[in-house]
């Protein structure tokens, strides 16, 4: 049974491996068949590979840290707040997590605080809705 500390554990672990830009601590964290969503560009992007491809490309010298975790007393969910810094700007993020069997990341939402156009050049890794 997967408990409320595994799945803190897996997210800040996921979230240390992706500030540290080590990718296969990242993809260590993920279900094959991770999904996540976009809700702000309505982009969606299916599977470990294309979701670690996307993180490995995106733009700019960006860092992150975690502020909070909160998770369900189930075991099959996480919402995590994280203060991501690009330069001198600071931009808070809400992030909701969801859990194969194995304790693994099923699926993520991530919220961002304004809507945005998404960035040219991740064609090839999303799909629009």
């Amino acid at each position: 049974m997967t408990t409320t500390a595994d799945l803190r554990a897996a997210v800040e672990t996921y979230w240390t491996a992706a500030d540290h830009r080590d990718w296969d601590a990242f993809a260590a964290t993920l279900a094959d068949d991770v999904l996540y969503d976009l809700p702000q560009t309505r982009e969606r992007i299916r599977g470990k590979e294309r979701y670690v491809w996307f993180n490995r490309e995106y733009p700019g010298d960006w860092r992150v840290r975690v502020e909070r975790v909160v998770a369900d007393r189930e075991g099959r969910q996480v919402a995590v707040r994280t203060l991501f810094t690009v330069g001198l700007q600071e931009l808070h993020a809400v992030h909701f997590f969801t859990f194969d069997t194995e304790g693994r990341i099923g699926g993520i939402t991530d919220f961002w605080p304004e809507p945005y156009e998404p960035p040219a050049g991740r064609e090839h890794l999303v799909e629009r809705y």
